[in-house]
């Protein structure tokens, strides 16, 4: 029996897939959990148009994140770090505060787009990752300086 995926289903296959199953797991499994429909003319013709459909949005997601990207490495960010005794640093700078500057000036990203290892402790100049969607990864300039 053919049957069209409407979700994911691990070792069966993706949304949107036409797969041969046997009556009994369609019946009894598939056709009431609401993951899978009957794989007729017109459910054939309904599963590509929702194919042609997310596909578009996904190009366009991806079309703004280029576009972010552009920004963001066109631009950088300019962050103060307090120095105590012997020029050691005092405190630290977090994702946090990086991605509040980013909002300050405009930028709204997503709050696990930008990953640090560990806190900068330390001026200078960084070049952060900046993961804007899973095929587009900008690069930010970050200036460390004393405050």
């Amino acid at each position: 029996m053919d049957v069209i995926l409407l979700k994911d289903i691990e070792q069966l296959g993706a949304e949107g897939a036409v797969v041969h199953v046997k009556p009994g797991y369609a019946r009894n499994y598939l056709l009431p959990q609401g993951l899978a429909v009957l794989a007729t003319a017109t459910q054939l013709k309904a599963a590509e148009a929702r194919q042609r459909q997310q596909q578009e949005k996904l190009q366009r997601i991806k079309a703004q994140a280029e576009t972010l990207k552009r920004k963001l490495e066109g631009h950088s960010l300019t962050l103060k770090l307090s120095l105590g005794e012997d020029e050691k640093p005092f405190g630290a700078i977090t994702t946090h505060e990086i991605m509040d500057a980013l909002q300050r000036e405009g930028f709204e990203l997503e709050k696990h787009a930008l990953h640090l290892d560990q806190p900068i402790k330390s001026l200078g100049i960084f070049e952060l990752p900046v993961r804007l969607h899973p095929e587009v990864t900008a690069v930010l300039k970050l200036w460390v300086v004393k405050e």
